[in-house]
Formats: C-alpha cells, structure tokens, sequence
C-alpha cells in the first residue's frame, strides 16, 4: 500500500471494522457475563479474576503481534513489499513458540497463579478449571493476534472484523448449550465457557490464514517459517517489547488492583465486572480509533509524511475524546437498568451507578493515553511511552489506588478517583511527548526511491 493509498486511507473507513471487531471481542466476555450470571455470581467473579491473568498474556503476545503490525506498516508506507512475505513468516513462528511456553506455563503454575488473590475456596475451584482450559489454548490467540495484525495493517479491516462476527455467534451458541443444557449437552458451567471460548478462537484462526494466504496474498514460504532474519526480528522487538511492557506494566497494575478489590469482598469484585463489562464500549471506541490511527501513521511514517502523521493524531484525539463524551452520556442515562441485566443485587446496582457516573472524567484521559500511544508507537517512539507509562503506574497509581481504596477506605470510589487520576497524567505526558516532534527521529525504514533500494 504505497503513499497514494495511504493519503486515501480514511480513519472512520478503517476504524468502523476495527470498533465492531472490538466491540465483538469484548462482548464475547460480555457474553460469557451474562449468561454465567444466571448460574452465579459467584462465577462471573471467578471467571473474571481469570481473565485478569489470561489478558496479562495478551499483552505478553504483543511482543510480536504489536511489532509486526508497526514495522510491516512502514515497511508497506516505504514501497517495500518485496520483504512482507519473510517479516511476517518470521513474526508468526515467532508468537507460535512463544504461545506455547505461555501455555504450558497455565497449565503448570494454575494453581499459584490463582493463589495470589486470595480467593474464597468455591471461587478458586472454578477459576482454576476456566484458566486450566482457556490458558492451556493461549498459543491459539497468539498466532491469532499476530496474523490478524498483519491483515488489518494491510487494510483489510472488514475480513478481520467478519471473522470475529463468526467467532462471536460460535462462542454465544456454545454458552448456551454448555451452560444450559440445550440440545441434550452437559450442564458445565464455566468449564462449558472455557470450552466454547478455546473453540470458537480454534476455528476463527483458520480462517484467519485462509484470508491471509488467499486475499492478502503474502508470498510466504515455509522455509520463513524456521529461519529467522535478524534484522526482521530486531525491528519487531525493538517496538514489540516496549510496546508490550507497557501493556505488561498496566495489566500487572490491574491484578494489584483486582487483588484489593477482592479484599473487599466477592460483592464489589462482582460490582467492578460488571460496570467494566458496560463500559467497555466507550473503551472500544478509543481503541478502535486508536488502531485505525496506528495503522494510518505507520503508514504516513514509512512514507516520509510527518506533518500529516502530526496532524492525524490530534484530530483522531479530538474526535474520540467527542465520542468517548457522547456514549458515556448515554450509558449513564440508562445506567441502572443496565446493571440490572447482570444483577439484581441493590448494592451492586447502587455502587456500579456511581462508578459509571465517573466515566465523564475517566474516559476523556483513557483517550489521550490510547490514542497519542498509539500514535507514538507507530511512529517508532515505543520506548519513551513504555518508560513513562510503567513510571507513572508504580510509582503513583498503585499506591494511590491502595492509600484511597483501601488504607483511606473509600473502596471502589476511591480506587476510581485513582484511575482517573493515573490516565490523566499518563495522557497529559503523552501528549507534550507528541507535540514535542521528538518521535520524528524514530522511523524504522526509509521510502525506497524509484529504480534503487532504501536503507533499512
């Protein structure tokens, strides 16, 4: 995609596939909420502090997938696509491996995992056997992030997101025979989610390589598969590992917190996944717009462009912090009756009202940090967004999080007013990174020039 179709690239073009791609991914946990919600309550809490590990992973597989999509989408800005085929060859075998060490870890240290929150005997039970499953199947997501990445940075957002489509009414459908026994199936719980979830991923990645071979047209041979170039594979880590430290330094941040939380009792960990599971639409948004402007910038990038990439970020802030404002407006209208769909716990419907009602001063700084983050780790800045994130996150939210929710004891509205105030100086810190220009310097490939080769 040279730099004509770049400057053709539209982000609500891009982005519109990437939020419903999005908004699908989390409803399949919004999904696996819901319906575990009329087993227990008890359950979406075990489920939930499981997926607290399992996305820690994710940002784990970052490492590659990140990378690749950053380092392929400059290489494609550059008009070098003569070495697509070996980048992304090497990048998939690469999170394949690396899947796979994850995996067998899960399935080994389970146990001591879970131990870490200190959770109620009948919560631990059910957790354990939902990690033992869905972490045991996590080399499946990994390569799954990693080819999807490819895809999108291609600009074949719309395959990515029919795939997910599929993959959501698979996993809804297996809920519902393995959670309620339709059709004759066993009644399983959350194993039948674990089981639904690990084979709706299973399916979805083959049709990912079948639009990777068939409609992207990659030229990959198997032998990239084994061999790895060392260049290919610096590039890639050299954005992937920070990119994923600071995904890694957050998701770590969030167990910290799940383990407060869960010191406060079952009834406010319900109450946290539940008002997350309905905010993460507004999340959805900024991420959408976030990728849609990573992949756009890395692109401008590749191609020279830095004035238009400068300028695509903040007008893609300006309109997700818009958006962002608006749906958060809406959900808060209807916030009780939309807790009331998980519950019918007053406590929990009266707590969860007022942490969404936060979300008029929470989402505004998420879009700073998801957005100009993006933008920097596109541009090749990965570092300086890794060390300002983990600085901002260890040394003053985590321990505002524990001074105002628990030592303080205002409990979740404290630990709230923490996370407002940990995106709003992340995201202000960000955002003089960028105005300062100094992610100019960063690219990773130089445009080849017509009739010779560019420098890599």
């Amino acid at each position: 995609m040279g730099t004509n179709q770049t400057q053709k690239l539209a982000l609500l073009a891009i982005t519109w596939p990437l939020f419903i791609e999005s908004l699908l991914q989390m409803s399949m946990r919004t999904a696996d909420t819901f319906m575990l919600s009329n087993v227990s309550d008890a359950a979406v809490a075990a489920v939930g502090v499981s997926n607290q590990i399992i996305m820690f992973t994710f940002f784990l597989f970052n490492f590659v997938s990140a990378g690749s999509a950053i380092v392929i989408a400059q290489y494609l800005g550059a008009q070098k696509t003569d070495e697509l085929g070996k980048l992304a060859a090497n990048a998939i075998s690469l999170n394949l491996i690396f899947g796979l060490c994850v995996s067998l870890c899960m399935v080994v240290f389970s146990d001591s995992l879970l131990r870490m929150f200190g959770l109620e005997p009948a919560l631990f039970d059910q957790a354990k056997v939902y990690l033992f499953i869905v972490g045991g199947a996590l080399f499946i997501q990994a390569v799954m992030l990693t080819v999807s990445a490819i895809i999108q940075v291609h600009g074949f957002t719309r395959d990515t997101m029919l795939v997910n489509v599929g993959m959501n009414v698979l996993n809804i459908a297996g809920n519902y025979l393995f959670i309620f026994g339709a059709l004759g199936f066993p009644k399983l719980g959350v194993a039948g989610v674990a089981v639904s979830t690990t084979t709706s991923q299973c399916l979805g990645l083959i049709v990912f390589f079948v639009i990777l071979f068939k409609k992207v047209s990659l030229k990959l041979q198997w032998t990239d598969f084994i061999h790895w170039r060392t260049d290919y594979v610096k590039k890639i880590l050299g954005i992937g590992v920070p990119a994923s430290g600071e995904q890694l330094s957050y998701s770590a941040s969030q167990m910290v917190t799940t383990y407060f939380i869960a010191s406060l009792g079952s009834q406010m960990l319900s109450t946290r996944i539940y008002t997350q599971n309905i905010i993460f639409i507004v999340m959805i948004l900024a991420i959408s717009l976030g990728r849609g402007t990573q992949i756009i910038i890395g692109h401008l990038v590749g191609a020279g462009e830095k004035d238009k990439a400068y300028r695509q970020s903040l007008r893609s802030l300006a309109l997700s912090i818009s958006l962002a404002l608006v749906c958060i407006g809406v959900i808060c209208v209807f916030r009780r009756p939309l807790l009331s769909v998980f519950t019918d716990d007053p406590a929990i419907i009266s707590m969860g009202a007022a942490l969404l009602m936060l979300g008029f001063l929470l989402e505004p700084g998420r879009c700073f940090n998801i957005v100009i983050g993006q933008s920097l780790r596109a541009a090749g800045d990965a570092r300086f967004l890794m060390m300002a994130s983990i600085a901002v996150m260890w040394c003053f939210s985590v321990p505002l999080i524990y001074l105002l929710g628990i030592y303080f004891g205002y409990g979740l509205i404290g630990i709230w007013a923490a996370f407002i105030a940990d995106e709003w100086l992340r995201g202000v810190i960000l955002y003089f990174r960028w105005k300062s220009r100094a992610w100019e310097k960063k690219a990773l490939v130089e445009r080849a020039k017509p009739g010779t080769e560019a420098p890599a």
